[in-house]
């Protein structure tokens, strides 16, 4: 086992990533840049590094990572998830160093990167996929194609993710228009123009499986998570195990991610995303090879540390679990607390919290990196906290998690929280028929107003008094 990890990442997922190595011994160093110095993160690791620049090239410049595990005599670096979790070169920088990295080898991570390398192996490996291009070259090329696949089509950035540089059309005007923006924002976000296409299938669920495999070709899976509550591809709110999958579909998908696994000898956690029609037949969409933000609701229905068993598993030890250990018990559900506000197309919303009051109870848990008085940066991931919960039945994980809504305060800043509040109220959630396409559809229906706490009313009461008495003293003067 490790001595010290590096935690090459920030707020909540380097704060939970901390946990786990306590929890194993081992002790841990956090980074941080000039704009994180009051980071929670900084204070909950054995040592805290500074690094430059700043505010979100510190987390990006991997030679520099390196340069600083080495420094603080650290033997693992853990990526968490985001910056560059998935790059193929931090990982190989790591291997060359003779540093672990907490994830897969840079040659899976290079396999999987590259979507088009990606469509291939699974190809190879009889997974079944969306059908879509090669790269397209030009614009005349995606119109040929476009027309072989048929309309709707997605846009994709070849080394994309996380919804950057994905553009849905309809028609070959709406493809022309599209391809240069997916184009312009994949440069941006990956250092990569290239794009390709895929159909787009018509209301569909994202549905994801999560594996673990070791160095000696034990790989299992640990059931499913449905993620089809998204807006801009970025998911929002997502349940375990999914309330349409049936036990043998939900088998058959898993044989299917431990076979992609197989097929690139991967050797970590991560998880394999497939879209699922109406029919439940199901298409490969993509793999990642890393810590997901939504893998807390796995471990809540299996009591699987799935972070520990990374550090285990990049440790070279053999999985501790067969498949028939893997047990699911109850459901569970996590809302991602963003610093964004939807009633203003999800504009971000930095700034300080002035109030803060987490719920509690049976079957919650919260893994978040805010407090009061904590300044929100607008630099990084509207991420502030993972709100879940957990129940024997749905309708039970339903109604707590909505209890625990109105028990969350966040104030000074806006927050999704009072969108999910009204969303758990809604009778098409809370049947579980929602789709991919449910917040575009329903975006202009879960409208609300912001709820006055009783500090603003006793506030109001207390101007309101102020300006009476000083009129009446006023008065009195004249």
């Amino acid at each position: 086992m490790f001595k010290k990890i590096l935690v090459a990442n920030r707020g909540e997922i380097a704060i939970r990533i901390i946990r786990a190595c306590k929890e194993l011994g081992l002790k841990t160093v956090s980074i941080y840049t000039e704009q994180d110095a009051n980071a929670l993160h900084i204070s909950k690791a054995d040592e805290a590094i500074l690094v430059k620049p700043g505010p979100i090239a510190g987390y990006l410049d991997y030679e520099q990572i390196i340069r600083v595990a080495r420094w603080a005599e650290a033997d693992a670096i853990h990526p968490g998830y985001g910056f560059i979790s998935e790059n193929w070169r931090f990982a190989h920088a790591c291997e060359e160093a003779g540093i672990a990295f907490v994830g897969p080898t840079s040659s899976a991570v290079r396999a999987m990167g590259n979507k088009i390398r990606a469509r291939e192996v699974m190809t190879e490996a009889g997974v079944p996929l969306v059908p879509g291009s090669p790269v397209v070259e030009d614009e005349n090329a995606a119109l040929a194609w476009a027309a072989q696949i048929g309309y709707p089509v997605m846009i994709k950035a070849k080394a994309g993710g996380g919804g950057k540089g994905m553009r849905l059309v309809h028609s070959d005007e709406q493809l022309r228009q599209g391809l240069a923006i997916a184009r312009a924002e994949a440069k941006k976000a990956f250092g990569d123009e290239a794009v390709y296409l895929e159909k787009f299938i018509v209301q569909p669920k994202h549905i994801e499986i999560q594996i673990m495999a070791d160095r000696y070709g034990h790989v299992i899976h640990l059931g499913e998570r449905d993620c089809s509550i998204q807006r801009r591809h970025q998911k929002l709110i997502e349940i375990a195990p999914s309330l349409v999958l049936t036990p043998e579909k939900r088998e058959a998908m898993g044989e299917i991610a431990i076979t992609a696994a197989r097929q690139i000898d991967y050797h970590t956690v991560g998880t394999v995303e497939f879209l699922v029609d109406r029919d439940l037949n199901f298409y490969f969409l993509e793999m990642n090879t890393r810590i997901q933000v939504e893998h807390t609701i796995t471990e809540i229905i299996t009591g699987i540390d799935i972070v520990q068993e990374q550090i285990r598993l990049a440790a070279g030890e053999p999985l501790r679990f067969r498949q028939e250990d893997v047990r699911f018990w109850g459901h569970a559900i996590q809302c991602r607390i963003n610093a964004e506000d939807p009633r203003n197309n999800f504009f971000p919303s930095p700034g300080r919290i002035t109030k803060y009051q987490s719920p509690g109870g049976i079957g919650i848990r919260i893994d978040g990196c805010v407090f009061g008085g904590y300044e929100v940066p607008p630099y990084f991931d509207p991420l502030l906290t993972k709100l879940c919960a957990w129940g024997l039945t749905w309708e039970e994980a339903v109604n707590r998690m909505a209890r625990a809504l109105d028990e969350y305060i966040i104030r000074g800043i806006k927050t999704t929280i009072p969108l999910y509040k009204k969303l758990l109220q809604d009778e098409e959630f809370r049947c579980g028929r929602y789709t991919t396409e449910y917040m575009e559809r329903k975006i202009q229906e879960l409208t609300y107003e912001d709820v006055k706490e009783p500090f603003d009313i006793y506030y109001l009461a207390a101007a309101a008094l102020f300006f009476e008495m000083n009129y009446f003293y006023t008065e009195g003067q004249e």
